[in-house]
């Protein structure tokens, strides 16, 4: 059987495609390239190049590739740009995944693995925040994903089709070998930001908000590497292939960072410093987002190997590093032709 990942061409899906690859997963992509590359995929895996949500597409894909089980990651996912822009957000990240489950039912997919996020609490009330906390996204983008987990919830409901819900915290860093990572360009990232400024691609970078009541005024964060994050879906995607049902788990490490010790990591591990800007606060930004992991340790088979904020930023540092000498090497290449 083979799984099907949506935007597994983009940052966290073609992590996710390297994960199931090297687990020996058969794995078939579609990815309107919109945030993704085509480069950062294995070879060998196909590629269709379209939106997740034409049903179309996507029920060819599922009867051709015999595809057992899907992994949603396509949407958008920038919290500022989802306040200018609700109405993209609304159809690119719950119109689609209405499609999508749409197909899933017809064609008799019991497996699905949803990309959701943190956003969905908006400020909890309790720290560590759990599960079952209240829902009172902040955002176009948190409320658009938490519509969709309702959508799932239903569907499984009338349909035979579980689910995994991932309510991503704060998702940072790049393969350990440097292989694939964040290459968007333009990314809102907090390391991907830093990391730029590090390598001297940014002038500086902006703090939102300092006046916040943490130790040092700066919004708490709880970072995963992205690696664990892929394992964490490998984990979900063997649960419900054993028959475990539908559930809803945080996935963090269940510590906070400041933003401004993010800040300092990336110039401890870089060794270098640069210029830091202090600015107002952004609406629908969440003062501190910490995870409550117990129920994702009690019921995956999942141990996180980059649990350590110097770790992440070291490998986000190595990609960007790679990132930047590739392009440094096209350039050139391009004025000597």
């Amino acid at each position: 059987m083979t799984v099907l990942v949506t935007g597994g061409a983009g940052y966290i899906g073609s992590h996710m495609v390297l994960a199931l690859v090297e687990a020996g997963e058969r794995v078939v992509v579609v990815d309107n390239l919109s945030t993704g590359f085509s480069s950062a995929l294995p070879e060998g895996v196909p590629l269709f190049i379209g939106d997740a949500g034409d049903e179309n597409l996507v029920e060819g894909v599922i009867a051709s590739h015999q595809v057992d089980a899907i992994i949603h990651f396509a949407g958008s996912v920038i919290v500022p740009e989802s306040m200018r822009d609700p109405l993209g957000y609304y159809r690119n990240n719950t119109m689609t995944t209405r499609s999508l489950l749409s197909v899933a039912v017809r064609c008799g997919v019991r497996n699905f693995i949803f990309s959701s996020t943190a956003a969905v609490y908006g400020n909890p009330d309790q720290v560590p925040v759990p599960e079952d906390a209240p829902t009172r996204p902040l955002s176009p983008y948190g409320s658009s994903k938490l519509m969709t987990e309702i959508m799932l919830h239903d569907v499984a409901a009338a349909h035979d089709l579980n689910f995994v819900v991932l309510r991503y915290f704060n998702v940072a860093g790049a393969d350990p070998q440097a292989r694939i990572g964040l290459a968007t360009a333009g990314a809102t990232h907090l390391l991907k930001v830093a990391v730029e400024a590090a390598t001297g691609q940014r002038a500086r970078i902006e703090v939102f908000g300092t006046d916040y009541p943490t130790p040092d005024g700066s919004c708490i964060r709880d970072f995963i590497h992205v690696s664990d994050l892929a394992q964490a879906h490998r984990a979900a995607l063997a649960y419900l292939r054993d028959g475990g049902p539908s559930v809803t788990l945080n996935c963090g490490y269940g510590r906070g960072y400041t933003v401004i010790e993010t800040i300092e990591a990336v110039r401890r591990v870089s060794g270098r410093q640069f210029a830091v800007q202090y600015g107002q606060r952004r609406p629908g930004d969440i003062m501190t987002m910490i995870a409550d992991t117990t129920r994702i340790r009690n019921t995956l088979d999942w141990t996180p190997q980059f649990d350590d904020l110097d770790t992440i930023a070291a490998h986000a540092l190595a990609w960007e590093t790679r990132l930047m000498r590739e392009r440094e090497n096209q350039q050139a290449e391009q004025a000597s032709a």
